[in-house]
């Protein structure tokens, strides 16, 4: 890489930073924006700038937004009855592509895990309690991961709202639409033997 000029090695220096980019693959992103017209390569780092500048978590959810109520909890024709806890704003993203879900969302900001010193107070917790307790909320979907520390959270959430006068559900986990089960790991398939239902 010593061959190149100084700024596109730190190019491919910081480029390589940004998860799922190695350095073959900075190397090549930073040949195309060096090839790339100037107006190009201004969109692009004024883009950057825009979102560190401008891009924050929305006061009610978490979710990220550019003002102080992102668009879902800003709109007007969501129900406030139904309450969607995930643990990411990513995850709140992939819910909204199905169109599965048309209620409010909690965005935690990461789940339990004790291991690695992530207790109660370090994720959005105290938040969503205090949306439960002042709130419309009839129904609390927990959608966390199925990692155990997903699972983990959720059981958690689950014993705090027990005495709340909120129905609480658990989105369904187990085999994929057009799963071949051969191919099914098995925790995913005895979580889908677990949560079997009636046909």
């Amino acid at each position: 890489m010593n061959h190149y000029p100084q700024p596109i090695i730190a190019l491919i220096k910081n480029l390589s930073r940004l998860p799922g980019i190695g350095g073959k693959t900075a190397e090549r992103l930073a040949i195309h924006i060096l090839r790339a017209p100037r107006r190009e390569a201004e969109q692009l780092a004024h883009s950057i700038l825009e979102l560190k500048a401008k891009i924050r978590f929305c006061r009610r959810c978490f979710a990220l937004s550019d003002s102080e109520l992102c668009k879902i909890c800003s709109d007007v024709e969501r129900s406030d009855e139904l309450l969607c806890v995930v643990e990411q704003p990513a995850d709140m993203a992939a819910i909204e592509k199905s169109g599965a879900f048309k209620g409010r969302y909690h965005i935690l900001q990461g789940v339990l895990s004790p291991m690695d010193g992530i207790g109660p107070d370090d994720i959005r917790l105290n938040e969503l309690f205090d949306r439960l307790r002042h709130g419309d909320v009839k129904e609390l979907v927990l959608a966390t991961g199925t990692s155990v520390e997903g699972e983990a959270t959720a059981a958690y959430i689950q014993q705090h709202v027990a005495r709340m006068p909120v129905k609480v559900s658990r989105i369904a986990s187990g085999v994929p639409v057009g799963g071949d089960l051969k191919y099914v790991d098995q925790v995913t398939l005895k979580k889908a033997m677990e949560s079997r239902h009636a046909f």
